[in-house]
């Protein structure tokens, strides 16, 4: 039987809108929380005999390692959520998120434990990439099912609001820490604080999504025994195409939003050119300013299209990028902050926003949480995973100048923008069972 986008009650809708906020935000909060640190404090503190320089590229190395297992949580997600269910991957992945990022706020450190404290922060951090690889599809999957045809790009950027809103939390609570010890006590206790808050974070994200039920959409396969067995083989073999473009789509957006809120402070903090604690206020800005754009980009994209509204954020993030650089380099605040609004507000938002719906739409119904998670997760670690190591990288070799890291970003510019203008335009198609993967 053929149904035409069921949809929700507005209560149901709204529901699972808010769910996928609230958890995605928890998530990205502990993910982005690594980040940061990362950029600002692990390097000295579990890689204590290197250098400084060699110190942030292990601990950018570590960052990376999260998004490696991104992939295989993301397999293993899609799998069970498109069998299964989206429900119960959207509870496992917080849980299993809420307990690595507390273990990593107790960590010993290497002059406390000596290699096997960097060991068990990668381990940990490869549990975060786990669970944040099963995170996404599920939360926009949940979002976009139940939502309204014609403002599924609006539903479906509820789940990438959570990445400002996670950002904000973490940049805003480091921050906070940081400016009320000093240094020895923040490098001694303090950075600990803002990683053992995720478990008061992850049990308001469990009460509100234990509530939640899967999209009738959803339940309609399920209900026709349209479930596929076998779903990584039937999207590989039925969706290649548009599997490969989710891949494509990621390239530049998740390594402008990288570069630009990780690296940067890396960039800032070596170069002493700037306040230091420049790049994080730079970060809270845009990261507020997130919660509005993104949304809006996505309402935009409800009206004209998923494509021109993509388009235009990869292509201004491409021209943007060596502009941003020369505006940190300026060392003022003021531009530094303005700097950070354009890349990640005007241009990085554009592609963001409307990520969730149109990468839900490429696929059908039986294989949608592996195949968007699968593009999804791929992406991230081609792109934004290996990012700020690339970068780093690359501004040895131009002697402390970002023109390498721009070329470097152009590359992936070009990818992303190629795959724009090939993926199929998808704003008006109906979302439905009837072209789901039978076993």
């Amino acid at each position: 039987m053929n149904i035409a986008s069921p949809t929700s009650s507005a209560r149901v809708t709204r529901r699972a809108a808010a769910a996928s906020l609230v958890g995605t935000t928890v998530e990205w909060y502990d993910f982005y929380l690594y980040a940061t640190a990362s950029a600002l404090v692990l390097g000295p503190l579990f890689f204590t005999d290197a250098d400084p320089s060699t110190g942030v590229l292990a601990s950018f190395a570590t960052y990376a390692a999260g998004f490696g297992a991104r992939p295989i949580g993301a397999l293993i997600a899609g799998h069970i959520g498109d069998r299964f269910g989206r429900r119960p991957i959207l509870v496992w992945s917080l849980i299993l998120m809420g307990i690595a990022t507390a273990a990593i706020g107790m960590l010993p450190t290497y002059p406390q434990a000596g290699v096997l404290a960097p060991v068990l922060l990668v381990a940990l951090r490869l549990v975060q990439g786990l669970a944040v690889g099963a995170e996404w599809g599920g939360a926009v999957l949940m979002s976009v099912e139940h939502s309204a045809g014609e403002r599924r790009g609006l539903f479906g950027s509820f789940p990438q609001i959570g990445s400002p809103a996670g950002m904000l939390l973490a940049s805003g609570i480091f921050a906070l820490v940081r400016g009320t010890t000093d240094q020895a006590a923040f490098l001694s206790w303090g950075w600990r604080i803002p990683f053992l808050l995720s478990l008061v974070l992850v049990a308001v994200g469990l009460w509100i999504r234990l509530g939640l039920e899967d999209a009738p959409v959803y339940r309609e396969v399920r209900r026709t025994q349209q479930v596929s067995r076998r779903p990584l083989v039937d999207v590989v073999r039925t969706h290649q195409r548009n599997l490969w473009l989710t891949i494509g789509l990621r390239m530049s957006q998740n390594a402008l939003y990288v570069l630009c809120t990780t690296f940067a402070l890396t960039y800032l903090v070596q170069g002493e050119v700037a306040d230091p604690n420049a790049g994080l206020t730079a970060v809270i800005v845009a990261s507020a300013i997130g919660l509005v754009t993104t949304p809006l980009w996505a309402v935009l994209s409800d009206r004209v299209g998923r494509r021109p509204v993509y388009l235009a954020g990869a292509i201004g993030g491409a021209i943007f990028l060596i502009v941003f650089f020369l505006l940190l380099d300026t060392g003022s605040t003021p531009l530094i902050v303005l700097a950070m609004v354009i890349a990640v507000n005007l241009f990085h938002d554009a592609m963001y926003g409307p990520q969730g719906a149109w990468f839900t739409e490429l696929f059908a119904t039986g294989v949608r949480y592996s195949g968007a998670s699968i593009g999804y997760q791929f992406g991230s670690v081609l792109s934004g995973g290996t990012a700020p190591l690339i970068a780093a990288a690359l501004l040895l070799a131009g002697g402390g100048r970002p023109w390498l890291i721009w070329v470097y970003f152009l590359v992936l510019s070009a990818l992303t923008i190629t795959a724009t203008v090939l993926a199929p335009e998808t704003y008006r198609a109906s979302i439905d069972e009837r072209e789901s993967v039978t076993a």
